[in-house]
C-alpha cells in the first residue's frame, strides 16, 4: 500500500483534531468507499456503511499501529467489521421495509457518484461471490490480498492473525480456488470449447 499516507500523529492524533481529521478522512474516503462498493451494490447502503465506518475509527483509532501496515489496510480491517456486522443485521430483520426507513437521503448527484463506483467495482463483486465456497478464515485472506489488494503482512494485521496464518490460509484459498477453476475450465470446454475468463481465472492470473 501507499507510504507516505500518515499524518503526523496518526489516526489517534486525527481524532483529537478536528482538521487533522478532516484530513484523515479525505485521504482515505476513496479507498473506504471502493472497499464498500465490491461488497454492496445500492448506493444508500454505500454512504451509510462508509459514514458508520468513519464513525468507527473514532473509538478505534488508539488501536492503530504503524509497524503492522499502512492506515489503510487498517481502515479495511476496521471496515470488514463494520460490512459484517451490517450483514448480519441485515440477515436477522424480519421486515426488509425497515431497512429502508431509517437510511439518510442523499442527493441525486451523490447517488450518480456512487452508482459510477458501484458499476466499476463491479468484477470485485463477482470475484467476492466466487471466494463464498472458502471457509471464512481462508475466504477474509483472499478477499483483502486478491480483491483489496493488500499485502500479506497488511491482511494479517487487518485480520488479527499472525503472518504465517495468514500465509497457510491463503496457500489453501489458491488450492482451492484453482480445483474450482479447473472444475470450470473442463466444463466450459466440455459445452463449447472454450476458456470462461471468470473471476477465478483472475485470481489466478489466467485470464
Amino acid at each position: 500500500m501507499e507510504g507516505a499516507e500518515r499524518i503526523r500523529g496518526g489516526p489517534a492524533a486525527a481524532v483529537r483534531d478536528p482538521r487533522l481529521f478532516e484530513e484523515f478522512y479525505r485521504r482515505h474516503v476513496d479507498a473506504v468507499t471502493r472497499f464498500v462498493a465490491r461488497r454492496v451494490d445500492d448506493p444508500h447502503t454505500a454512504a451509510d456503511l462508509t459514514a458508520e465506518i468513519f464513525l468507527a475509527v473514532l473509538d478505534s483509532a488508539h488501536t492503530y499501529r504503524p509497524r503492522l501496515g499502512s492506515e489503510t489496510a487498517w481502515l479495511y480491517g476496521i471496515a470488514r467489521n463494520v460490512v459484517s456486522t451490517e450483514r448480519r443485521r441485515a440477515a436477522r430483520e424480519a421486515e426488509r421495509n425497515r431497512r429502508f426507513s431509517g437510511r439518510r437521503l442523499l442527493e441525486p448527484d451523490d447517488i450518480v457518484r456512487l452508482e459510477d463506483k458501484l458499476d466499476a467495482e463491479s468484477p470485485g463483486r463477482r470475484a467476492l461471490a466466487a471466494l463464498a465456497r472458502l471457509p471464512e478464515g481462508e475466504r477474509a485472506v483472499m478477499e483483502l490480498i486478491a480483491v483489496d489488494q493488500l499485502t500479506v503482512t497488511e491482511a494479517a494485521a487487518a485480520l488479527g492473525i499472525r503472518q504465517v496464518t495468514a500465509r497457510v490460509r491463503l496457500h489453501r484459498a489458491r488450492k482451492a480456488l484453482r480445483a474450482d477453476a479447473d472444475a470450470d475450465r473442463t466444463e466450459a470446454q466440455h459445452m463449447d470449447g472454450t476458456r470462461d475468463a471468470s473471476p477465478l481465472y483472475v485470481m489466478r492470473g489466467e485470464a
